[in-house]
């Protein structure tokens, strides 16, 4: 082989593998970094936001306080605690989806609330006003809502009993904390459009979204995570840790999601061992099953923890 020809043979690879690596950098910062502001909703949502920002200005009205975790350090998290209105040892804590906060679960906030609960609502880590460069996609967050469930016990007295609910990312966030030793005190679990995981959620994305294939992107984006964050994309599994779980947990789930397909619940209610309950909501896109009738996700709510809490 003349010289020219194997430069050639040699360069070609190592372009394709610079150009992969550019590429899996540009899609793990796009997908990964963390967020400062809220992005605008899917356009299929906006129908809703007067609805919305509503929920928002009510959670303004109430008397509210900010919990600290790790306070004045670099891994100080935060959160909103809604005090009941009548005094009770019974509290909710909700975790937001991906590029949420605390505040963009407001309506989830008063419903519980207008039941009869404290709310505790999150902002997990690179989130709103937590710490954190980049998005974890609950699998580090479940360990953070071990404390946050402490600080609550702390709190309220060892008598205190607690829900766990999220949505999105927070649904799968609820389902991987599933897995872990919970404290007595948490009672039932409610899971609305969670992925069942994070590997699954990203190849179908890549695929629906952008027409990319699974290999080799993926895997290099799991490479980058793992030395930046400490774990492999493989490890972030709701199906893996709700094997695990013996709670009652309610799983929710809109009919025409397209974001988080309607399988992934199936392979979640598949997966967990202690009692359980599923609501594929006709019609609802993903994260909609709420906002298409408050009073109906409501009444579920309230009937499955009129079986599993009281």
């Amino acid at each position: 082989m003349k010289k020219g020809r194997m430069a050639a043979a040699i360069a070609l690879p190592v372009i394709t593998v610079t150009g992969l690596l550019d590429v899996s950098e540009r899609l793990y910062n796009f997908v990964f970094d963390r967020v400062d502001e809220v992005p605008a909703t899917s356009a299929d949502k906006q129908k809703y936001a007067q609805q919305y920002y509503d929920y928002v200005d009510w959670l303004h009205t109430k008397p509210t306080r900010t919990w600290y975790l790790n306070p004045n350090t670099d891994t100080q998290l935060a959160a909103t605690y809604v005090p009941a209105t009548k005094a009770t040892k019974d509290v909710v804590i909700i975790a937001h989806g991906y590029k949420g906060n605390g505040e963009t679960m407001a309506n989830y906030a008063k419903m519980f609330h207008d039941l009869g609960f404290n709310v505790l609502l999150p902002d997990s880590r690179a989130h709103g006003q937590s710490t954190g460069k980049y998005i974890t996609f609950g699998w580090l967050d479940r360990l953070d809502y071990l404390d946050w469930l402490n600080k609550i016990i702390e709190s309220l007295g060892n008598d205190c009993r607690i829900i766990l609910f999220g949505v999105s990312m927070g649904g799968a966030t609820v389902e991987m904390l599933s897995g872990e030793q919970l404290p007595s005190q948490v009672k039932v679990i409610i899971a609305d459009c969670g992925y069942s995981n994070i590997n699954s959620e990203l190849t179908y994305l890549l695929k629906r979204l952008y027409h990319l294939p699974k290999y080799p992107l993926l895997p290099t984006v799991s490479m980058i995570n793992k030395r930046r964050q400490g774990f492999n994309l493989k490890q972030v599994s709701s199906i893996e840790q709700l094997q695990k779980n013996h709670l009652p947990i309610f799983f929710i789930h809109g009919e025409k999601d397209t974001y988080v397909p309607t399988e992934m619940v199936e392979e979640n209610y598949a997966a967990t061992a202690g009692p359980k309950e599923k609501w594929i909501v006709k019609d609802a896109t993903h994260a909609e099953s709420f906002w298409i009738d408050p009073k109906a996700y409501q009444a579920h709510i309230t009937d499955f923890l009129n079986r599993y809490f009281n």
